[in-house]
């Protein structure tokens, strides 16, 4: 309501939290942001800032990852102002109109995960809200706000859907347990989810619906009482998240919602450190960089068959992934092997065990892949281009494996004259190498008829080579 009460403010609380305070414009959990004069009291002249240092400020209030998370705020930051991160606003001085309604869309935009924003209020602002609306909007007969209540009602309904989830398994154990206890019972939780049919899908929805609620109930009583068990839903969430080849399970993600959670459930488990699938499966953390046989002997040996799935399917979609970058064609096989693997497994057809046993085998067959070069004669480079040209059985009867190799080894040579070809021509780049691929092919007598689609693949491949050696 006044500029002495934003001082003082600032002061009561810097004395709780020290830590929060700081002089540096570029540093500080908390700071003030109001108008002044060098005629104003001593005590007023660190909170007055240029129009430039306001300025920086607001830009660091927009950035959900910077420490500045609390702003004390005097007749600012109303038209214009725009920060979708916001989340929570106390509200303790009367505004009516226009002047309201910029208020409150500090905090209303949604963003990310952010299912709306908490108002604060300590005067009742209610009816002046819902007049306000009258005048400024077409929905101004609809309720302005949705009441805490009904957002713990909310809370309380998707908390028994996850707990739900659960039935059978008793995880409260884990929230008195020991570090090692609840890592084991962290890993059976997991497993537990993960064999529930569509389990992972439905389990990730639930948490995050829950999540979304819980972050709208805070500081609620109801919310506090459930804080610790929410924040294990989403450690096993998280967890599950990990062993997704691309980070996530689709939908919102963890980072969507944490930050409004972990104001309130500081003392919670915390969901936001680095995962280890490993550590998650019970596993010693191994050299897996070549699959050996004794790292894929102890996840056949799991007691917990669907984490050891999807163990297995990360480090092979991962593996896999890396293929991609030099050998485009035996990447597409093996990949298109695992995918039809996991297809039968989802559908039932095979049991983990059975389905562990041939990703065990398929991960054998890629290490053996790397070795292959040495065994045939040939370079990686060149094994990428041997086989894009084997891809065609017919060539491989006509020509045989050393004419193969010589092509291959060719087109290496032919591929490293060219390196600074730019490939973001891609058409141009394309034209003038497919000349020289057909004159290649036409020199060793490759098969006509199947040249077209030679090409083609050469031409990806030689792309995937060519990126791989400029470091692209």
């Amino acid at each position: 309501m006044s500029r002495r009460i934003a001082v003082v403010l600032y002061d009561e609380v810097i004395k709780l939290r020290p830590a929060w305070g700081s002089d540096d414009l570029t540093k500080g959990f908390i700071k003030v942001v109001m108008t002044g004069a060098a005629s104003d009291p001593a005590n007023y002249q660190k909170h007055i800032h240029t129009k430039e240092e306001r300025d920086l400020l607001a830009d660091r209030m927009k950035d959900p990852k910077d420490e500045l998370k609390l702003v004390i705020v005097r007749d600012m930051w109303l038209t214009g102002f725009d920060a979708p991160s916001l989340h929570t606003m106390y509200i303790d001085k009367p505004m009516r109109g226009h002047g309201l309604m910029q208020a409150i869309a500090r905090v209303n935009r949604v963003y990310k995960n952010k299912p709306g924003g908490l108002i604060v209020d300590y005067l009742g602002i209610a009816p002046s809200l819902k007049e306000a609306l009258s005048h400024y909007t077409q929905a101004g007969k609809e309720a302005p706000t949705i009441k805490q209540e009904e957002a713990v009602g909310v809370m309380l309904e998707k908390y028994e859907l996850v707990k739900d989830m659960y039935h059978g398994f008793d995880y409260l154990t884990y929230l008195s347990g020991k570090a090692k206890d609840r890592a084991m019972l962290l890993n059976k939780a997991m497993d537990f989810i993960l064999g529930l049919k569509d389990g992972k899908k439905r389990y990730a929805q639930a948490v995050s619906e829950l999540s979304q609620a819980f972050a709208l109930s805070v500081p609620n009583l109801e919310a506090i009482k459930i804080r610790d068990e929410v924040a294990f839903f989403q450690t096993v969430r998280a967890f599950i998240a990990s062993f997704d080849a691309a980070g996530g399970l689709g939908g919102p993600s963890m980072d969507d919602y944490d930050q409004a959670i972990k104001q309130i459930v500081s003392n919670a488990v915390s969901s936001d450190k680095v995962i280890n699938i490993f550590d998650a499966a019970g596993l010693k953390n191994p050299n897996i960089a070549v699959l050996s046989d004794e790292f894929l002997a102890e996840v056949q040996g799991l007691e917990s068959k669907n984490v050891a799935f999807e163990v297995l399917r990360k480090l092979l979609n991962d593996e896999i992934r890396t293929m991609e970058k030099k050998f485009l064609v035996k990447s597409r096989s093996f990949s298109k092997m695992l995918e039809e693997t996991i297809k039968r497994y989802q559908n039932q057809t095979i049991e983990a065990a059975q389905v562990i046993a041939e990703l065990v085998d398929l991960a054998k067959k890629i290490r053996e892949e790397k070795e292959r070069g040495v065994d045939i004669g040939l370079n990686e480079n060149e094994v990428a281009f041997y086989d894009a040209l084997c891809e065609n059985e017919s060539a491989v009867k006509e020509l045989g494996d050393e004419t193969l190799k010589k092509i291959a080894q060719e087109l290496v040579v032919m591929l490293r004259k060219n390196t600074s070809i730019d490939w973001t021509l891609k058409n141009n780049v394309q034209a003038k190498l497919r000349v020289m691929v057909k004159k290649l092919l036409n020199k060793y007598k490759y098969p006509p008829d199947k040249q077209e689609q030679a090409t083609k693949t050469v031409l990806e491949q030689a792309e995937v080579l060519c990126r791989d050696w400029s470091g692209e």
